[in-house]
């Protein structure tokens, strides 16, 4: 799974194998994933029939995941999945809790962070971000 691989390749620098493994299972419970999916606006980068990448935002703004395969990084496949979907927020704040790791790519998008903070999932504590971008309703241009 996408999934699994990228955090467990990606963000081994940030987190322990202890945290990965609690972040990203390698059994996740796809039932909860796809309804959280199919309830959000979501996105798939698609190469070669392949699956490099996704992302979904919920309708409220806030930036539930996005990932792209280790070995597709840097490629732009995230700026674009991004790209794509900040628009759905229709021009409410987004929010995102960004790992250490991603960090840099969404403050490279204008994101500012309100905090950092440290969320439990049992008794494994992680570090992420609170981070927000707000999106300003396009200027009309009159000719």
């Amino acid at each position: 799974m996408l999934f699994y691989q990228t955090v467990h390749a990606i963000n081994r620098k940030d987190y322990t194998h202890k945290q990965l493994d609690v972040w990203a299972p390698a059994h996740p419970n796809l039932a909860v994933w796809h309804a959280s999916l199919k309830a959000n606006h979501t996105l798939l980068a698609i190469q070669d029939g392949l699956l490099i990448g996704f992302g979904d935002i919920e309708p409220s703004g806030y930036f539930n995941r996005l990932f792209v395969h280790h070995a597709h990084q840097r490629k732009g496949i995230a700026t674009a999945l991004c790209d794509r979907l900040e628009p759905c927020a229709q021009g409410r704040r987004i929010t995102v809790h960004a790992s250490i790791t991603a960090k840099p790519f969404f403050e490279h998008r204008d994101y500012v962070t309100l905090r950092q903070q440290q969320v439990a999932r049992g008794k494994t504590l992680f570090i992420n971000y609170l981070m927000e971008k707000r999106q300003t309703p396009k200027t009309r241009t009159r000719l």
